[in-house]
């Protein structure tokens, strides 16, 4: 077992009234900022793997223009005469090149298509190389390519997700094909930096303009790619982990520095965590950063996350997205919660390992979001609404409490090797993947089927209402009714265990139920007389609206003392209402040797039985009360 230490500075500022500030800025933040990026449209055809982009840029953070030449590396999945690429009709295109030749191309629709002079062989590498330039749509505050102002400073940034590549570069804008390898080139004034992806691996003076070389060699979706222009100050922490370290390179606003210092260190603890759990940082030959940028949430830019601020939670969420949405991406925005929901579930999983004081408030606010709304589904079902593929309370908040739900059907062991598994999957790692995907790995590492699962918790829609009666009687007998409404008609019941805990003034213990019917009910006994019972008393399950009534049981028992007796016979008799019974005593061979009745009130009684005219042996004492029979066996001794 690896061993790991957690990096807590004195000034973790995570309050957690903060930190749920960060997850609704993040949950609100990311709906708004991609709301201007969804458009119907048929994309570029996807006949052709990329295994390089080089983007060459002119960007001044004074004015919202780019210019510059993007070439593309690519195999042809079969012989082909023309290449699409995605691109905002906003930008013109000035030339095509291939080799040294211009070729024709048409640029409509955002769609740009390019024809060669000769059929190109499949299988086989080829480039081009698209020179051009304009305004690019999108931004006005919200993502794509925006251009304003921090403290009076110039900046431009970029967000992408999930329609905005093509606003500001020509690129295949899909979730089927990752850039095998990328280079970022920005000119733009000396006075500032840029940002990127990857190693900055050159710095030029080029005259009165600065030129800065990103390189990054990891398998990279479009939506991934980006950069950042402005006054930066840079600082970098550092994340010791299997006898290395790891730079975090951090781009702030300089009227931020102090803040943005206190609130990175926390990277330390939150990385050595993910590292324990999901593996080593999947891209660890470069780096991880974070870049200060204007918008209301943070975006999991590949090796460079974009933020607003420097919160617990959203540092979490966004590094999270390295192991969770860059290195395994969902295969279409429907298993958009492959991203989401993970990376907020590993911003609990923070509060569990780091900030435990917040770990039960963090839950319980995390399952008030997944059950605000009665009809959805964590499966996203309607691409064609932005707001609905980021949806807070389904696609995150929902998907981080169905995999909580999740892990305690399987038992941590199981969950996280299922997941480290699907993670490391060379069909997956640095791929995409489906819900399918994970549910095999999740089967695979448990042995069991979960179709039952996912269909009702990941396609189903809502979520169950659990009503528990339950009774114990004085012997310590518990029985149990569960009854269960569903907040939607897509799934008819939910079969789930389901965890009580029973307490006294004395201890507690937890049982666990597998509930598989409606009103099914359970008989067992419990080593004390419980005061209370609990209902999924640490937050495991998506639920709301559950009642626990104590029902008047039967509840109706006795002692007898002393046992051996010679002469009285003592019982004590308990019960929670007032009841009639019938009394016998009968020898071995079942003939009646006495018999009376009585009425016994709610609470304790005691009557006493002269047994001295009884021969010497053993006797039974039955208590017949409310159409069923108590007995007890006693021995009656000659001294």
């Amino acid at each position: 077992m690896k061993r790991f230490f957690f990096c807590l500075p004195v000034l973790l500022v995570c309050l957690f009234a903060q930190a749920q500030n960060d997850l609704e800025q993040i949950f609100e933040g990311e709906k708004k900022a991609f709301m201007h990026l969804h458009k119907s449209e048929r994309g570029a055809v996807s006949n052709y793997n990329i295994t390089y982009t080089r983007l060459e840029l002119q960007a001044d953070p004074a004015v919202k223009y780019i210019a510059g030449a993007v070439t593309t590396i690519f195999i042809p999945d079969n012989a082909m005469s023309s290449i699409e690429f995605d691109l905002s009709d906003s930008l013109q295109v000035d030339s095509v090149v291939y080799n040294t030749t211009l070729l024709a191309f048409s640029h409509a629709n955002e769609i740009l298509n390019i024809s060669f002079n000769n059929t190109l062989t499949a299988g086989e590498f080829d480039s081009v190389k698209v020179y051009y330039q304009g305004v690019p749509a999108g931004g006005n505050g919200f993502g794509s390519f925006v251009q304003g102002l921090h403290d009076s400073v110039p900046i431009i940034w970029t967000l992408s997700e999930p329609y905005g590549a093509k606003d500001w570069w020509p690129c295949k804008q899909n979730l089927s094909d990752k850039i095998d390898s990328l280079d970022v080139i920005v000119t733009t004034p000396a006075a500032y930096r840029v940002a990127s992806n990857g190693l900055l691996v050159e710095e030029i003076q080029a005259g009165s303009d600065k030129i800065y070389h990103w390189k990054h060699r990891y398998p990279i979706a479009a939506y991934l790619v980006c950069f950042a222009v402005s006054n930066y100050s840079v600082y970098s922490d550092y994340v010791p982990f299997n006898g290395d370290t790891l730079q975090v390179l951090n781009y702030v606003y300089p009227e931020h520095l102090a803040d943005a210092k206190n609130g990175t260190a926390n990277v330390v603890g939150i990385m050595q965590l993910f590292d324990s759990l999901f593996g080593v940082y999947p891209f660890s030959k470069e780096k991880y950063g974070m870049t200060e940028f204007g918008w209301g949430g943070g975006m999991e830019h590949q090796t460079m996350t974009f933020v607003t601020n420097f919160g617990f939670e959203l540092i979490a969420h966004e590094l999270a997205h390295h192991w969770f949405g860059d290195k395994v991406t969902c295969a279409s925005w429907e298993d958009i919660w492959l991203n989401e929901g993970f990376a907020t579930y590993l911003s609990i999983l923070c509060y569990e390992h780091i900030a435990t004081q917040w770990f039960m408030a963090s839950k319980t606010g995390t399952l008030n979001k997944a059950t605000s709304e009665p009809n959805g589904s964590v499966w996203c079902d309607d691409t064609t609404s932005v707001g609905r593929i980021f949806n807070g309370n389904l696609t995150y908040s929902k998907g981080a409490m169905v995999l909580h739900s999740l892990r305690f059907v399987l038992g941590d062991s199981i969950f996280f090797t299922g997941i480290r598994n699907y993670l490391e999957d060379v069909n997956h790692a640095f791929a995409f993947a489906t819900t399918a995907d994970l549910r095999a790995h999740m089967e695979a590492a448990s042995g069991r089927n979960l179709n039952t699962f996912f269909n009702q918790w990941i396609y189903g829609k809502g979520f169950p209402s659990y009503t528990i009666n339950w009774q114990q009687d004085f012997s310590n007998r518990v029985t149990l009714k569960i009854h269960q409404t569903q907040s939607d008609p897509s799934v008819s019941f939910y079969e789930m265990p389901l965890p009580f805990r029973f307490t006294s003034a004395t201890g507690d213990t937890t049982i666990i139920l597998q509930n598989n019917f409606n009103d099914q009910s359970y008989d067992f006994t419990l080593p004390f007389t419980a005061d209370t019972l609990q209902f999924d008393p640490d937050v495991w399950l998506v639920s709301k609206g559950n009642s626990v009534v104590r029902l008047s049981a039967f509840n109706f028992s006795f002692n007898i003392y002393p046992n051996p007796v010679n002469q009285e016979l003592q019982m004590r008799v308990e019960t929670m209402e007032t009841r009639n019974a019938d009394i016998k005593i009968t020898d071995e061979l079942g003939q009646i040797v006495w018999s009376g009745n009585a009425q016994f009130h709610s609470g304790s009684s005691n009557i006493s039985i002269d047994v001295r005219k009884l021969l010497a042996g053993v006797y039974y004492v039955s208590f017949f009360v409310s159409g069923k029979t108590i007995t007890s066996s006693f021995v009656k001794t000659n001294r």
